[in-house]
């Protein structure tokens, strides 16, 4: 391509501050260096985890920074060392990435990886090293990814390839929120044919983690949230009972366990909030339930009474929903194609990049369940 080996000058949403609405920039984009693609990026989903680290982290040593983790696009051009992907090819960016060689990535009981920022720079969420620049001045990428951007650079380790056809405004939502919840409901948690689950926080991971609930076989799926409008939304998702914890005096873990008779089998957390995470724990049955933590935070510590783990529960957590997503996400991909996995009903908004604060709003004020932002139209 014409720009290939060249800076790209391109819009960006950059936030130069926490707490502080994103400002659409002109930045610059470097050329892709050894093992790297340079992306353009066609559409983005805006995250909890996007407005988490915005408004919450209170890391102000990691600004300014392009968000955005939730992308798909095409391949522009590619550095040295580049076989996997050539111009032209759809793809979508990962933020949860394996390098294949280290001792987590050679182990089968994990999709963690040693070398992924996660484990690296899990505080600032991003790596000092970056492509980007803003007005003279260095500019982070979000979890190694930056999807609020037209064009984003990314190792060739953090980036998989899908099919051409696929509809890249509807399949940016695997690169985050459908694996996550899906994934730690089918993957981590394990649920059974004929369980009792539990989902704390209807937003796009809560209702692909009650999607996932349902897909496992689960008799009875309890949607727990205190925006009581979502609820109609999770029952076409597969929820069969609903509970807005305001809506009782009591704490919700003892409305739960009245509902079912001692205790959901499974529970997932996905809100991130360390005071539901426990709820979630408390909510499940002595002797096998399993709590999953899935709604990301990094800034609180989470507690309860070792008698809640000594009773035979299980408290575990979920990265990416336990899938390996270089290998996952293209077979994904073609379930919706094929009409097995509908994320339409996910997107309840869709706006171009220059409104991008307005979805911070619609999300703040629990308005949306997932807006997609046109990057590059």
């Amino acid at each position: 391509m014409a720009t290939a080996g060249k800076v790209i000058k391109c819009k960006a949403a950059v936030a130069w501050e926490p707490n502080k609405p994103l400002v659409i920039e002109e930045i610059e984009v470097a050329p892709p260096q050894k093992n790297e693609i340079r992306i353009k990026v066609a559409a983005s989903g805006m995250c909890h985890s996007d407005l988490y680290y915005l408004f919450e982290a209170k890391n102000s040593a990691g600004f300014p920074i392009v968000l955005g983790h939730e992308g798909a696009g095409v391949v522009e051009s590619v550095g040295p060392g580049v076989t996997e992907f050539k111009p032209g090819d759809k793809v979508i960016p990962l933020g949860a990435y394996r390098c294949g060689e280290c001792r987590l990535c050679k182990n089968p009981e994990t999709n963690m990886c040693e070398k992924c920022w996660s484990n690296i720079e899990s505080a600032q969420m991003s790596s000092s090293d970056t492509r980007f620049s803003c007005r003279g001045k260095p500019v982070l990428q979000f979890v190694g990814t930056s999807t609020f951007s037209e064009y984003t650079v990314l190792n060739q380790i953090a980036v998989t390839k899908i099919h051409p056809d696929a509809r890249l405004d509807r399949v940016c939502l695997f690169a985050c929120s459908f694996c996550t919840g899906y994934g730690a409901a089918v993957n981590t948690a394990k649920v059974q044919p004929g369980s009792v689950c539990a989902v704390f926080g209807m937003g796009a991971v809560g209702l692909a983690a009650v999607m996932g609930c349902k897909s496992a076989g689960a008799s009875r799926i309890i949607a727990v949230d205190i925006n009581e409008e979502k609820f109609e939304k999770a029952k076409i998702f597969g929820a069969t009972d609903f509970v807005n914890p305001k809506a009782h005096q009591k704490p919700i873990s003892e409305v739960l366990i009245e509902m079912t008779n001692g205790g959901v089998d499974y529970s997932l957390e996905c809100v991130g909030d360390v005071t539901v995470m426990r709820s979630a724990l408390e909510s499940v049955v002595k002797g096998w339930g399993v709590a999953v933590i899935v709604g990301w935070n990094n800034v609180e510590d989470v507690s309860t009474r070792p008698v809640q783990l000594i009773a035979g529960r299980t408290l575990k957590g979920s990265m990416f929903g336990g899938y390996i997503g270089k290998e996952s996400i293209p077979k994904l991909v073609l379930d919706h194609m094929a009409g097995r996995l509908n994320l339409d009903e996910f997107v309840t908004h869709t706006v171009k990049m220059d409104k991008i604060n307005d979805v911070v709003e619609l999300m703040k004020k629990g308005k949306c369940i997932r807006a997609i932002i046109n990057i590059s139209k």
